[in-house]
């Protein structure tokens, strides 16, 4: 049990709500985007992700807030996202003009990278559906309070959309909290997003003031620093050359990281962090951390963990992190989720976990991939 008072499921409609984009996510496969001559499709988005690990995976009552243009590319991600499973009764659907001077949907072009050469992603994404939403365009009440959600949660990717989608962030914030849902916020600092609107100064800026509305703040290793100025004990110089033996003092870091979050916005119940050291695209040592109820919760490093494709595993440590709380487990027992969960995120292609339940509890039992007949 922890300090997080999430509200039964027998009175809520809905374990988890997100709020953010939804894109087209066009993959080369093993060739570049450069040099591609077709590409595979997935959808994908860092809060949409979020909702779809916890309903494919663990198995939840999920649900997405976004807005899509609606024209065939907007129909192709409606099918995609039926086939994950989040439902899409919150989608907001907004006329085409038939050639996106006034509203688009959004594309992603990522590569996978693949030993020295790292992954690369290519964003199109200006003037989308979802970057125009404005306060009062969304029921929050109806979601909130009517139907009811155990757990609201949405980031840093969205907020830096536009000048109106923190706006709309913080009404949604507001919304859940009136209504006792938890909020989980993910930073994912994208230096792309924020370069035309200020940078670093106005992530923090942003980031700083939605923080006080947040129970559950989450992020990498670079966004603590980078999205909310929070940077530990040497942290930005440390990740410059990090190696195995840094996997340690990245959690000292982190723990320093957390004296002073906590210290500015004392609404923060937990405070997670996955821990990356990329030996090279393919292989990296993967772990995370977690902050509930005054204590840190580590899980098991993963050395040399092998790589496929490596986006979304972020969202996927999320994903299970949060399963591990609403499903009334320890904070260790959600820490060693999330990692797993992960972990299998980036054994597949596409943005989105397509791990099983039963392959996450092996894992976090330690279990060899032996072959399964």
């Amino acid at each position: 049990m922890t300090a997080l008072k999430i509200k039964p499921k027998e009175e809520c409609r809905w374990d988890l709500v997100s709020l953010g984009e939804v894109m087209l996510r066009l993959d080369p496969g093993d060739t570049r985007i450069a040099n591609a001559r077709e590409f595979r499709v997935w959808e994908g988005g860092g809060e949409y992700n979020v909702a779809r690990g916890l309903k494919r995976c663990f198995g939840l009552d999920t649900a997405v807030v976004t807005a899509l243009a609606d024209n065939p590319v907007g129909r192709l991600l409606e099918d995609l996202m039926l086939q994950g499973g989040v439902n899409q009764s919150h989608v907001r659907w907004v006329e085409y003009d038939s050639i996106g001077r006034a509203t688009r949907n959004g594309l992603n072009f990522t590569e996978r990278g693949f030993g020295i050469r790292a992954a690369r992603g290519c964003s199109d994404r200006g003037h989308t559906a979802i970057s125009q939403l404005k306060p009062g365009d969304v029921d929050w009440h109806t979601i909130f309070a009517k139907e009811g959600a155990r757990w609201f949660h949405t980031g840093g990717i969205f907020a830096a959309l536009s000048e109106t989608a923190p706006l709309v962030v913080r009404e949604a914030m507001e919304a859940a909290k009136r209504a006792g849902t938890i909020v989980s916020y993910d930073l994912n600092y994208r230096p792309s997003l924020w370069a035309s609107t200020g940078g670093k100064a106005k992530a923090q800026e942003i980031n700083r003031r939605l923080a006080p509305l947040v129970d559950v703040m989450l992020g990498n290793e670079e966004d603590f620093g980078a999205a909310l100025g929070f940077v530990g004990h040497g942290m930005e110089e440390n990740l410059s050359r990090l190696d195995s033996d840094n996997l340690s003092r990245m959690v000292a870091n982190f723990r320093g990281i957390v004296s002073e979050a906590v210290q500015k916005f004392p609404g923060f119940s937990v405070v997670a962090t996955t821990l990356r050291h990329a030996r090279t695209a393919t292989m990296n040592d993967w772990g995370a951390v977690c902050y509930c109820d005054g204590q840190f919760w580590e899980a098991r490093v993963r050395e040399n963990l092998e790589i496929y494709d490596r986006v979304g595993g972020g969202d996927s440590f999320a994903s299970g992190l949060i399963y591990g709380f609403l499903s009334g487990k320890d904070p260790q027992w959600a820490v060693d989720c999330g990692a797993a969960h992960g972990a299998f995120a980036m054994t597949t292609p596409g943005d989105t976990s397509m791990a099983t339940l039963q392959e996450v509890l092996q894992e976090m039992k330690g279990q060899p991939a032996r072959i399964a007949r």
